[in-house]
């Protein structure tokens, strides 16, 4: 961990100028950089550690590490904490699972405590630090594996791993809306897009390599990982040393702010600090809506498959039984078809992310949200409709457009706080928002399951068991669009003066930045490092390297769904 803080700590004395590599004034672009090589760098590090939705490929087979063929399982005298750091037998998945849920209060809780010292820093350290973070807790969970402790898997991929998934999400943000003052919503939507694009390319990718190294003693999960995290650790530092920040004071050529900006009370020109929002409500307004919009989507998620399988049984196969009443060659055939839905879900849950994102820069954040809540509301409403009559048609309609709506939510964020806190220091607040995300996925996956436990053991048949969870998302959606309506400009008693912006820009290096490049007369050369102008065919070559994989993701998971519609 020693060459981790050696990054983190800051460089600040005029000393170490000619030696700070990571040093944020040397990302400070020049003239005639192409702003468009942000968004590539973004995506380079946000396409590997979305791998973090994809890790469940792995349950399966460290289920039977010890086993290989079958699962070994503990004695009822092995709790979990013996589980952690038991050696003869097999984890059990519900046990793995735990390693999920800390990937998410990591990122969370991660985000918020560091997002401040990003914005100081810049996104280039951030991204060394992420990558050294996740890619090195794979290789310490590969340990664990070839050890069979499973404390080191939490300490090394959810612990570790987790704290660089809270730095990697958001070391783009502040910088891309930065550089996209006229297309913020899109500028996030792309960056975002890649990470729920990651388990696209992340899960086919681990499936074929741990078919590759599997033997008859070996299910080859640690392999996997340990290639994993060395093609990781190459696109991530590619990404995070490929990142530039404007001047201050730059603006794409040609635009101004739009006069609806200017006369829009919901869009600010000021900025607030990071270290109130705590304490202004219409944080907390918008903490409850993306909380609420969460929940109510990464529950689907979680049941997807066993949801649309129990709910319509046999007929998904063209046979009339229920699910209880099939058999296990029709059980098989069913969960063919339930992959292929959950694919087709992730394709929208990502293509909302740009969607939305991009929509929300025409209509406004707080139009979108309600479109997000309002349209949802009323489907997750009609699918016990849907569902009773038999419509698979109408029930896979409804679920794909409210997982876009949920991909959207996450990528609408970072603008929308741009619009109420200003820019200075929107990625340390973005950072505090994602705490919402770590709660909401706690709770959306404990509604949905228990309330499918409970249903469950009333005797109600599977069929009919989602049907009250349904009503359930519905009303945590309506308590978001009542937060979102309740969301008014930000008192201007909450924006920092003129001395405190200038003291955080001075924390930021961008005032001396300014000076540097606009007063050329007595003043020495600024330390950026990007002083020519971008070379179309660099341009055109980092969007390859990034469009490539994400393109093989999307083919491996298309051919997944294609099983749906057969």
């Amino acid at each position: 961990m020693g060459i981790i803080f050696h990054f983190i700590k800051p460089q600040s004395t005029m000393a170490n100028r000619s030696t700070g590599f990571l040093d944020k004034r040397r990302i400070i672009a020049g003239p005639g950089y192409n702003r468009w090589l942000v968004p590539p760098a973004a995506l380079a590090i946000h396409l590997c550690i979305g791998m973090a939705y994809g890790f469940s490929v792995f349950w399966l087979p460290l289920s039977k590490a010890v086993g290989i063929k079958d699962s070994i399982k503990c004695g009822p005298d092995v709790n979990f904490f013996q589980e952690l750091i038991v050696t003869g037998c097999d984890w059990k998945i519900s046990t793995l699972g735990w390693m999920y849920t800390l990937f998410f209060v990591l990122l969370g809780s991660s985000a918020a405590i560091w997002g401040g010292w990003l914005e100081h820093v810049g996104p280039r350290r951030a991204g060394v630090v992420s990558a050294l973070c996740w890619c090195g807790g794979m290789l310490f969970s590969a340990w664990g594996i070839y050890l069979h402790q499973f404390w080191m898997l939490l300490l090394g991929s959810g612990v570790i791993g987790g704290i660089g998934l809270g730095l990697g999400y958001i070391s783009p943000v502040s910088t891309l809306i930065k550089w996209f003052p006229d297309r913020r919503g899109m500028a996030t939507g792309m960056a975002i897009m890649g990470f729920g694009g990651g388990a696209m390319i992340g899960s086919p990718l681990a499936a074929e390599l741990m078919k590759h190294f599997a033997t008859p003693t070996n299910v080859g999960v640690m392999q996997t990982l340990i290639v994993l995290a060395s093609i990781y650790f190459i696109f991530m530092m590619a990404g995070a040393l490929s990142y530039r920040v404007p001047a201050t004071g730059w603006k794409p050529a040609g635009w101004s702010l739009p006069a609806a900006h200017i006369n829009n009370r919901m869009i600010t020109q000021r900025h607030i600090h990071v270290k109130d929002v705590w304490r202004i409500k219409q944080f907390w307004l918008l903490w409850m809506v993306l909380c609420m919009n969460v929940s109510a989507g990464i529950g689907v998620i979680g049941m997807s498959s066993p949801m649309l399988q129990e709910v319509f049984g046999g007929r998904l196969i063209g046979v009339a039984k229920t699910y209880g009443e099939l058999g296990k060659p029709q059980l098989a055939a069913i969960a063919v078809v339930a992959a292929g839905f959950t694919a087709l879900l992730s394709l929208f849950n990502i293509g909302g992310r740009f969607f939305w994102a991009s929509l929300s820069d025409k209509m406004g954040r707080k139009l979108t949200y309600s479109v997000f809540f309002v349209l949802g509301c009323l489907l997750y409403i009609s699918v016990p409709g849907s569902a009773n009559a038999g419509s698979k048609l109408l029930f896979v309609a409804a679920f794909c457009v409210i997982l876009s709506m949920y991909g959207g939510g996450f990528s609408t964020a970072p603008a929308y706080l741009a619009d109420l806190f200003g820019t200075q220091m929107v990625g340390a607040i973005h950072g505090r928002l994602l705490t919402a995300w770590a709660t909401a996925g706690i709770l959306g996956p404990v509604i949905v399951n228990y309330m499918r436990e409970y249903q469950l053991s009333l005797g109600i048949p599977r069929e009919q068991i989602y049907n009250q969870t349904m009503y359930i998302l519905a009303g945590m959606l309506m308590i978001g669009l009542i937060c979102n309506l309740l969301i008014r400009p930000v008192a201007d008693k909450w924006f920092m003066s003129d001395d405190e912006l200038a003291e955080e820009k001075h924390l930021a290096h961008e005032k001396i930045v300014e000076a540097e490049i606009t007063d050329h007369e007595g003043i020495e050369e600024p330390i950026s490092e990007v002083h020519r102008r971008s070379h179309p065919l660099i341009v055109l070559a980092a969007w390859t390297v990034v469009i490539l994989p994400l393109s093989w993701g999307i083919y491996k998971t298309v051919t997944n769904v294609s099983k749906f519609f057969a």
